[in-house]
């Protein structure tokens, strides 16, 4: 399935209330937890989106996800384990071999709905883990930050805890449709990404856009705006090219910079799911 469709999906739960959502979806991924409490790799999976969520529930940034994306071999991990506990064709271990199988489908369905999960109730739409905000900082050095469409500011909140100097801005216009910015983390400005760039632009040396909203050309007016001024600065873009996020113009029309410092900037920055986006420096 593309995963710009996979993103729009809307699953029947998603329209329960927040607070009950929340805990039907934990409370499943700890079920799983104890469920698959014999085949590693797969519970491995699931402590990762527990430790998440705990994590970000705690007001914290999180640490770096694998690929939420069950072995190939799941069900010849179940069946070895199973047939060093049982003989063949004992009804216990059949029980059990039904039930495992049979929980593969949702546990599957579940790990690719994390992202999900992050943006209804977070508002986290790019997974942002602690490691690459260390990079970013490193990144950064002794300049000065704009982060733009900054939602809930789980990056801005990552800099500042770094001792970086970052003007924070988001329009707020999505307050009223999901839980982006409803929830902010750190200080942020209501100013549209292009208002905002021409209030600190010539004071700032680097500007951070991440998953600007998905069909709107607002990426690409603030890069046309970006090159127009006599700043000079570095464009940093987490999204997804012609897929889940930003603008085709401004896909169609970035200049990316592919260098030492965009390889570390991704190091820490990896796929969770079907959604491919990735750290760019743009001009």
């Amino acid at each position: 399935m593309n995963p710009r469709k996979l993103k729009k999906l809307k699953k029947q739960f998603r329209h329960q209330p927040l607070a009950e959502q929340k805990t039907a979806y934990i409370d499943r991924m700890t079920a799983y937890y104890h469920e698959f409490n014999d085949y590693p790799a797969i519970k491995l999976l699931i402590s990762n989106v527990l430790l998440a969520d705990k994590m970000l529930a705690a007001g914290d940034l999180p640490q770096q996800l694998p690929l939420l994306q069950l072995p190939d071999d799941s069900e010849d991990l179940i069946y070895q384990n199973l047939n060093q506990k049982f003989p063949q064709g004992d009804p216990v271990g059949d029980k059990l071999w039904d039930k495992l199988t049979g929980a593969l489908p949702h546990l599957d369905h579940d790990l690719r709905y994390f992202r999900d999960y992050l943006e209804e109730h977070y508002g986290m739409w790019a997974y942002t883990p602690r490691p690459f905000i260390s990079d970013l900082a490193d990144f950064v050095g002794d300049r000065a930050v704009l982060e733009v469409m900054a939602g809930n500011g789980y990056i801005s909140k990552g800099l500042r805890d770094a001792h970086k100097t970052v003007y924070a801005t988001d329009s707020q216009a999505w307050t009223a449709e999901n839980e982006t910015g409803r929830h902010p983390l750190t200080t942020i400005e209501p100013l549209s990404a292009r208002d905002a760039f021409a209030k600190y632009g010539e004071q700032v040396g680097v500007v951070v856009m991440s998953w600007s909203p998905d069909g709107l050309p607002l990426d690409w007016e603030l890069l046309q705006a970006i090159r127009q001024s006599s700043a000079q600065v570095d464009f940093v873009v987490l999204g997804e090219p012609h897929g889940a996020t930003g603008s085709t113009e401004f896909w169609d029309n970035a200049e990316f910079v592919e260098n030492a410092a965009t390889r570390k900037l991704n190091r820490h920055y990896t796929n969770i799911d079907l959604i491919k986006d990735h750290v760019y420096l743009v001009r």
